[in-house]
């Protein structure tokens, strides 16, 4: 099973590549980051090493072979125990897994490492398998919300429940 592993400076170049490999399938669930995303990257990332070591947000990336990045998960404005939970999975891992295992290892992260009680997250009605990776995972559907300007649902995980009971 790859590695979670917290971001890290010596990420860029692969969290970089993975972002460039997998824009055209990510763009189908999700509004597409732009190309400023890309070509300022370096800064980016650096401003995401901040805002970490502040405690506003907790990144992670999901670690195959030969450091190669499949997945990002991510904890992102943080305040007043709770957080939200935001994903995403290279196209080439898709199908595998991969995505659930991930999020019950950021959620157990956020509840045991981080101190969160609660998480949100949405997903695009278009998007079932995200949408079922919440579901397996705890969240329970909260309401609807617009995501790049489709409709999506927005989810809550309680993380004071028992957690391990959510887990499959």
């Amino acid at each position: 099973m790859p590695e979670l592993e917290r971001l890290a400076a010596h990420h860029a170049p692969a969290v970089l590549r993975f972002e460039r490999e997998n824009r055209a399938y990510f763009a189908r669930y999700v509004p597409d980051r732009g190309d400023d995303f890309f070509t300022g990257y370096a800064a980016r990332h650096a401003a995401l090493l901040d805002e970490q070591e502040r405690g506003a947000c907790h990144f992670h990336v999901l670690v195959g072979d030969h450091g190669t990045v499949l997945g990002r998960f991510n904890l992102v404005d943080v305040a007043d125990g709770g957080a939200e939970l935001g994903y995403r999975v290279a196209e080439r891992a898709a199908g595998r897994g991969l995505a659930g295992e991930g999020v019950r290892r950021v959620c157990e992260l956020a509840r045991t490492e981080y101190g969160l009680r609660r998480l949100v997250a949405s997903a695009a009605l278009a998007n079932p398998a995200s949408l079922a990776v919440l579901r397996r995972a705890g969240f329970v559907p909260d309401h609807q919300v617009k995501l790049g300007g489709e409709p999506g649902l927005r989810h809550t995980l309680d993380l004071r429940a028992s957690y391990a009971a959510a887990s499959p």
